[in-house]
Formats: structure tokens, sequence, C-alpha cells
């Protein structure tokens, strides 16, 4: 058997996503950066138009109905944008606000938001973070109470990429007691009176994309946008992190990938002491380890990508992929930065963008040590 099982049709795929983001992305990869912005519904709307913002959803509501696989190669890809910012913000569309609708959602609720967002007419986001709650999900307070057959909701969220130009909120809301067991989702319209969009946060890395406060005052949804049953969503959450884990492990590791061929071009026209710098053997042996360490990190992925596709429990190797991928981008970027010299402190090469965006990876969608506590409870080294 070949490993990983990648057929032309993936390689298509790949291709696909190639051509577009060196096309469409890369060229004003730091232009947005500086801008604090970008063209988020034109660009996915033209990729809505190649089909790639519902590689593996079912094609009933438009999507492709492919694998794991062919969504693996979709985000690799990724990578060559050389924005972190950017690709995140597509990737909160793709993947981490769009699934649960996908897999819960009644019919409505997936003709009427998930079709119209994998044509790409609308634009999604996730609303999970407050400003007193991260990583402990349970302990969310944005509320959600019953008035007739309406939610009424209030409180306050942050740290919501998409949240300042998306249409829609997969929001997670309290509507029962106290902990795991009264929370919900809803899929929540922003143009529901009474919703505001706070501060933009100014932030170390991916500044092409916001990252904003958001605001609830007694903003009343009908009930029908509930998504799959009351007082479930903590469980809800906590199956969709696993492809939003997934998807910033493989992401991660390309972009490792990029980050390192980039440098390894650089050092080979630029000299010090009469000879190339990647000729010294510091270097060849640095990056000797960083390629062996990608090249695992990418196996990793790959035996998740396998477990999830078979539909397979798979959340201790997707705990493990993102664990390892996202602390080993951190020594990658820093050693590319630091082989550029003065060169890497600037803003002339794209290393010093990726060395800020990749800080990003072992904190968002679960933490390095979040990934410890879930590696080390479900293989048993707590009992």
């Amino acid at each position: 058997m070949t490993f990983p099982p990648f057929t032309d049709e993936h390689q298509l795929i790949r291709r696909t996503v190639r051509d577009f983001v060196e096309r469409e992305i890369t060229p004003h990869r730091k232009e947005w950066d500086d801008a604090g912005e970008w063209p988020g519904r034109e660009v996915l709307k033209k990729m809505a138009g190649l089909g790639l913002l519902g590689i593996r959803f079912d094609e009933k509501w438009g999507g492709l109905g492919m694998d794991w696989w062919a969504h693996a190669a979709f985000v690799e890809e990724l990578a060559h944008a050389r924005n972190g910012g950017v690709t995140m913000s597509i990737l909160v569309h793709t993947d981490i606000s769009t699934p649960v609708i996908h897999e819960l959602g009644t019919d409505a609720q997936r003709e009427n938001f998930l079709r119209p967002a994998i044509a790409g007419d609308l634009v999604g986001a996730l609303g999970i973070t407050e400003p007193g709650c991260g990583s402990d999900v349970a302990s969310l307070s944005t509320t959600a109470r019953v008035d007739g057959g309406d939610y009424v909701i209030n409180g306050a969220k942050t740290f919501i990429t998409n949240g300042a130009f998306a249409d829609f909120i997969v929001l997670a809301v309290r509507t029962g007691d106290k902990g795991h067991g009264g929370i919900s989702l809803v899929l929540f319209p922003t143009d529901t009176k009474g919703f505001t969009v706070g501060k933009k946060l100014d932030k170390l890395g991916t500044r092409s994309v916001d990252s904003s406060l958001l605001h609830f005052d007694e903003c009343r949804i009908p009930r029908h946008l509930l998504i799959g049953e009351e007082n479930m969503g903590f469980i809800y959450i906590m199956q969709n992190f696993q492809g939003e884990r997934l998807v910033a492990a493989l992401m991660c590791t390309s972009g490792m990938e990029v980050q390192l061929n980039d440098a390894i071009e650089y050092g080979k026209s630029r000299k010090a002491f009469g000879r190339p710098i990647v000729g010294y053997q510091v270097w060849r042996h640095k990056f000797a380890e960083h390629l062996t360490g990608i090249r695992a990190a990418k196996m990793l992925n790959y035996h998740a990508v396998d477990r999830i596709n078979c539909k397979d429990d798979a959340q201790v190797e997707i705990s493990m992929a993102k664990l390892f991928a996202g602390d080993l981008a951190q020594k990658v970027a820093y050693d590319c930065l630091q082989f550029h010299g003065g060169y890497g402190f600037t803003e002339e090469y794209d290393i010093a963008r990726a060395y800020r965006d990749v800080r990003l990876m072992p904190i968002g969608g679960g933490t390095s040590e979040v990934m410890k506590e879930i590696i080390g409870k479900w293989t048993g080294m707590f009992q």
C-alpha cells in the first residue's frame, strides 16, 4: 500500500489550490498584513468558484463529497500564501464554523447557512472564547434564555477570527446550569439587533485578519437556530475541535516546509567569509535535523488523517500531531530567521511574518498544555 494514499484526484486539488494561492493571495501577503485586513469575501467567492470551500461536504449541499485526504492536500497548499492570518481566516470558514452545521444541522440550517457558505455567499465564524474563559470552555457565561419561540442572548466573545465581517457565527451559549452540561450551540446571524463588534485586537501576528471582541445585548434569534440538541454543545465543541486541530497541524507542518525551503534557497546565494552560508556545517546539520523533524510531523499528521478518514477515534493522534507540529514550528521559524541574520529581522523576507504568525500555533484551538493533558488522560497515564 502506498502511504499517504494521495490519488490523481487529490493531486489535482493540490495543483488547483497552489495555482490559486500563488496568483490571488501570495502577491498581496505583505500589503494585507500592513493594512491589517484582507478582502476575505472577494477571495472566498473566487475559491468557491473552484469548489474549494466544501471539499469534504456532501454534494447535496454544494460540496465535492471528497475525503479527508483531499482536504489535507487543500490545507497543505494554503501554506504557499505565506500569510498565516489569511490562511487561518480561510480555515475558520471551511473547517471551524461550517463542519458542525454539515454534521448536526437540520436540512433547513444546511440550506440557509451551509449551502451559501460553500458557495462563498456567506462567511462563517466560531464564537467560543470569552474575555474570562479560554481553554476552560465549560465555564463560558454568555447566556441564551428562552422567551417564547426565541433565545435572547447576552454576553461577550473575544479573539473571534472573522468576527468583524462574518455573516453568521456558530455561537456557544449557556442554556442550562453551570458546567459543561449546560452549553448549547446556535447559529447566530450577525445582522441580529443588539449585536455589535467591539475593538479589533492589536496582535503580534496573523495581522491580516481580524480577531475581534463581540458583544451581545438582548439579541433575539429563533429557537430553530439551535444546532443539534440543547445542552449538548460542549460535546459538539469537543468533536469539532478534532478537525480544527488536525488542520492546524497540517497547516503548521506545510508552513515549516515553506520556511525551510526558502531559507535554503536564500543560503545558496548569501555568502559569508567567501562561501554560501548554507555550506557551513553548523547550518547543514541544523537543517538536516529540521528536515527530519518535519518529515516526522508530516507522518504523524497523516496517521491522524488516516484515522479520522476511517471514522476512528483519532483524538490522541490529533492531539499529538498538533502538539508536535506546533512546538517544532517555533524552533524552525527561530532558526530560519537566525539563518537570515539581520535581514531576517526586517520585513524584506517572509520569515519575519512567519515568525510572528507561527507563535499562535501552540495556543489557538487548544494550547500545547491542553494537548498534553488529553494525551495523558486518553493513554491512561493518570490512572
